[in-house]
C-alpha cells in the first residue's frame, strides 16, 4: 500500500494504537510529536516530525510529510487535552487551550493537507472527538464539551467542504477509553473501559470504506448511556 496518513497524538494512547493498526495494514505514516527524538523504535521506518498543537506549526509538518512521501491520503487528529470545569468557573486560559488543541489545530492541519487530500481522490479525515461532543454529562465536563462539540461540527464542515473532491470525514466519539487521560478523571477500572485498540479498529474501518459509504460519526461507549 502506498497510502500515507498524518497522525497527531501518535506517541501514546489512542493515537499510538491507531498508528500501530495502520502500520500493520501497510500504511506509511507521518507522526507529529512534540519530542520526535523520543519516538519509539518501531517508527524508524516511518516519518516523524516535530509538532506542537499550541505552536501552530501544522503547515510545516504537512509540507515536511509531502516532501518525504509525495502524497497525503489521510489526516487523523488524535491529539487532545481536557480541563475539567463548568462553563462559568473554568478559567479563560484553560478554555482557550482546549479550543486551540481540540479544534483550531486540527482545522489548521486539515487545511494544510487539503490539496493533497483532494488529489488522492479518496482523502480521509478522522477526528478523535468524544461522547462529550454529543452530550453534556455533567457540569464538570461542560467546558470540555464545548471544545468537543466544536470538533464534531468541524468534522461535518470538512465533510461538506470536501465532498466533491472525494474527501470524507468521520468523528469518532468514545466515552472512557483506557488511557492515561481517562484514568485521571474516572474510577472505572482499565478492563471496564473501551480499549484503545478497539477505537483504532473503528478508525481503520472509516479509512477503508469507499466514497459511497461515508460514516459521519461513530460513537462508542463502555457504559449504558441514555442515547448516543
Amino acid at each position: 500500500m502506498d497510502k500515507v496518513a498524518l497522525i497527531s497524538g501518535g506517541s501514546r494512547g489512542i493515537g499510538a494504537e491507531v498508528a500501530a493498526k495502520l502500520a500493520d495494514a501497510g500504511w506509511r505514516l507521518s507522526l507529529g510529536m512534540r519530542r520526535p527524538q523520543d519516538a519509539d523504535a518501531r517508527w524508524a521506518q516511518h516519518h516523524v516530525c516535530a509538532f506542537d498543537a499550541m505552536e501552530a506549526n501544522e503547515a510545516a509538518w504537512a509540507e515536511a510529510a509531502l516532501g518525504h512521501y509525495g502524497r497525503i491520503d489521510a489526516v487523523i487528529c488524535c491529539a487532545g487535552i481536557i480541563e475539567l470545569g463548568d462553563v462559568i468557573s473554568l478559567g479563560e486560559a484553560d478554555q482557550t487551550a482546549m479550543m486551540e488543541v481540540n479544534v483550531n489545530s486540527p482545522r489548521r492541519l486539515v487545511r494544510a493537507a487539503w490539496q493533497a487530500l483532494g488529489r488522492s481522490g479518496e482523502g480521509r479525515v478522522i477526528m478523535l472527538a468524544s461522547l462529550s461532543g454529543k452530550r453534556v454529562a455533567s457540569a464538570a465536563s461542560g467546558a470540555y464539551s464545548v471544545s468537543k462539540f466544536a470538533a464534531v461540527a468541524l468534522t461535518h464542515g470538512i465533510r461538506q467542504a470536501g465532498w466533491d473532491k472525494g474527501i470524507r470525514a468521520t468523528a469518532i466519539c468514545p466515552s472512557y477509553v483506557n488511557t492515561d487521560m481517562a484514568g485521571a478523571i474516572t474510577d472505572y477500572s482499565a478492563q471496564d473501559m473501551t480499549q484503545p485498540e478497539d477505537v483504532a479498529r473503528m478508525a481503520l474501518l472509516a479509512l477503508n470504506l469507499p466514497n459511497t459509504a461515508s460514516i459521519a460519526e461513530m460513537a462508542v461507549s463502555c457504559k449504558a448511556e441514555a442515547s448516543y
